[in-house]
């Protein structure tokens, strides 16, 4: 098993998906920040368009505050990508293609990467708001939470997240259905593809995404996710539970589509380098 999953072209898969998902959220970082100050609103303080939102924090706070907390969130995601796309690809070197494997083998992926990246994700949730923390990087902020909070404060909106894992399951399932079925050729292609699989994987999973930046950013105590979209649900109604969509589909959509286009470049790129080497 171990050489079906250790090979040059799973660690190509995983390069490709991190570079891809940073230059995706380089990007559109502004997005992000919008999305994540929306999603922690009280809803009846915050009915700005997305647009509007990103004119007003470039008015008061200027560029520096549409990209606050970006080194960390860069680290991060990068990271994280690398983990997904490498136990994705790697499994899946061992399997059939197909819709239910693929979407299998993401939810595997999720898991993984959940267990070992959530306490990067939790510090940044807090550095985006960067003035209410006494720390400005991912080290020293896992080291200031376990201090002041213990351990399972790094794991803080983790049972959410481990739900969560559906969403990039769905997004990769999709996305491999339709590159089966299309064969992209095209960077369009490509782009629209993984727009779509994103957009689909989003809207079905937004509500425990709310719910998992509320947990992270310690804005709710130690409420359980349930209870906490139960207490979003009785003071706001069906709709407070998807606050922030607009944000969030406008980010996440460019931002997964955009990814699997570097992705896909990157890894043509590297794959072509490695077979000109052997050629020589």
């Amino acid at each position: 098993m171990s050489k079906s999953i250790f090979t040059y072209e799973t660690c190509v898969h995983a390069i490709a998906g991190s570079v891809g998902s940073v230059v995706a959220m380089t990007t559109f970082y502004p997005l992000d920040t919008i999305r994540f100050r929306k999603q922690i609103a009280d809803t009846n303080n915050d009915d700005l368009s997305t647009y509007s939102a990103l004119q007003r924090v470039l008015q008061v706070e200027g560029l520096a505050g549409l990209y606050a907390g970006i080194k960390p969130v860069l680290i991060s995601l990068g990271t994280s990508n690398f983990v997904y796309f490498y136990t994705f690809h790697g499994l899946k070197s061992m399997l059939k293609s197909s819709v239910k494997n693929d979407l299998v083998l993401g939810l595997l992926a999720g898991v993984t990467n959940v267990l070992l990246t959530t306490p990067l994700w939790v510090v940044n949730s807090r550095l985006k708001i960067n003035k209410q923390v006494p720390y400005t990087g991912l080290l020293d902020g896992m080291a200031y939470i376990t201090r002041m909070e213990g351990v399972n404060a790094l794991w803080s909106g983790v049972y959410p997240s481990l739900i969560l894992v559906i969403n990039p399951a769905l997004q990769f399932a999709v996305y491999e259905a339709l590159k089966r079925r299309i064969m992209p050729k095209t960077t369009a292609t490509v782009f629209m593809m993984g727009a779509m699989a994103k957009a689909v994987s989003t809207v079905v999973t937004y509500p425990l995404q709310l719910a998992q930046t509320r947990q992270r950013y310690g804005k709710e105590g130690k409420m359980n996710v349930f209870a906490l979209l139960l207490s979003i649900l009785k003071k706001g109604g069906p709709q407070a539970l998807f606050h922030g969509l607009e944000a969030k589909l406008w980010q996440t959509v460019l931002t997964a589509a955009l990814m699997f286009v570097a992705y896909e470049k990157v890894f043509r790129f590297v794959v072509m380098l490695l077979m000109q080497k052997r050629v020589k």
